[in-house]
């Protein structure tokens, strides 16, 4: 069985959920990308994606569509996107098993 490209937690639905509602026209859903970007090498990127792309992976999960852009799809093989709140602060947080480190503020990584 080959390992999904990405998984979502029940959290992160729900937030990309209302993040969709709110934009007030219809989305597809969410495209998560990386860009050459910070310290380490590599960020991720998120945009609302108003149709799939020819190639883009798809991934349906607790209600919701995510697009993987194909030149990410390498970075972040069988990871998991979850939405975390705090007294602080508030964002998506990626628990990449491809990683080999991260920079000291979080804004990027490496494989």
């Amino acid at each position: 069985m080959s390992q999904p490209v990405l998984t979502l937690t029940e959290a992160a639905a729900a937030r990309i959920k209302t993040l969709l509602e709110s934009r007030g026209k219809p989305t597809y859903g969410i495209r998560i990308g990386v860009q050459t970007k910070g310290c380490s090498g590599l960020a991720y990127v998120l945009e609302f994606a108003e149709e799939a792309g020819a190639y883009d992976e798809k991934v349906e999960a607790h209600g919701v569509s995510v697009l993987i852009d194909p030149k990410a799809v390498m970075f972040i093989l069988g990871s998991c996107m979850d939405y975390v709140e705090d007294k602080m602060s508030s964002g998506f947080i990626f628990k990449n098993p491809n990683e080999k480190g991260r920079c000291g503020c979080g804004e990027s990584f490496r494989v």
